[in-house]
């Protein structure tokens, strides 16, 4: 196992750790690392393989607490959103796609420092649905999701337990809608891979229950 496969492993387990607790964050972690030596839609793309993992593992454990009325609107949107992204990803360049993830992830530093990730939020209903698919297109471009995904799913008001398992399940219906995508423009990348792949699937699913 090489060195790179070692960190990005140890990367893996500590983002699937994080997202066990925050529901989002393993595509945050483990995107740019990956990005160091794929290209960066390969690596968005390897990277929603272990994240589909870890995510169906913090499901299991989760899903009684979900609120399924905010589900079902706030699924659907993303889903929609998610397919788009990952359709558009296509199309666009890397380049281009490494400048937006590079936004995103100052965004949500300097938003966390300055407090203003907890205190933005959309507000009514309608408009968290549009943050919904803002999130889902974000997730299948990029993805990167998770931050813009809690902003929309605060303006439902649902309990922290009901936000966590919530935000899973978008979560898992996002990657449903992006990562057949993925699988039809990028499968022979993915396999050669695939190694790799599952090593960090194996971590991710690792750090989830260590966290949960």
């Amino acid at each position: 196992m090489g060195a790179f496969t070692v960190v990005a492993t140890v990367a893996a387990v500590i983002a699937g750790a994080i997202a066990s607790i925050s529901g989002f964050g393993i595509g945050s972690v483990l995107t740019p690392v990956l990005s160091t030596q794929f290209d960066v839609r390969l690596a968005i793309a390897m990277v929603s393989l272990p994240h589909l993992a870890g995510t169906f593992v913090r499901f299991l454990i989760v899903r009684t607490r979900i609120d399924r009325e905010v589900l079902l609107g706030f699924g659907a949107a993303s889903a929609i959103g998610g397919l788009v992204g990952a359709a558009l990803q296509t199309v666009v360049q890397s380049t281009a796609l490494s400048v937006m993830f590079g936004v995103l992830l100052v965004f949500a530093g300097v938003g966390s420092l300055t407090g203003f990730a907890q205190r933005m939020r959309f507000s009514g209903h309608r408009t968290a649905l549009v943050g919904g698919a803002l999130s889902g297109l974000l997730g299948g471009l990029v993805g990167n999701q998770g931050g813009i995904r809690a902003a929309a799913l605060l303006g439902f008001d649902v309990e922290r337990e009901a936000f966590v398992a919530t935000a899973t399940a978008v979560a898992l219906i996002v990657d449903g809608a992006r990562i057949p995508v993925y699988l039809a423009t990028q499968g022979a990348d993915l396999a050669a891979h695939w190694p790799l792949i599952v090593v960090l699937s194996i971590g991710a699913v690792v750090g989830t229950l260590v966290g949960g």
